[in-house]
């Protein structure tokens, strides 16, 4: 198999959320803080830090034992 029969097109569920709140917040249909309009992009990102700072965390305590 070659690499293009394995990848996977399209976007994501946080891509199309973020476009629904953007047509939204550019069309006045909502008033939220660009923030929040922002959000499906940000969070996920800072869930991975938040797990990545949790292990390092754990790796460091289970060195000292």
């Amino acid at each position: 198999m070659s690499k293009a029969e394995n990848s996977i097109n399209g976007i994501g569920l946080g891509t199309v959320l973020f476009l629904i709140f953007l047509i939204l917040k550019l069309t006045n249909t909502i008033t939220w803080s660009w923030w929040w309009v922002t959000s499906p992009l940000w969070i996920p990102v800072l869930i991975g830090i938040i797990f990545l700072l949790f292990a390092i965390i754990v790796e460091v305590i289970l060195k000292k034992y």
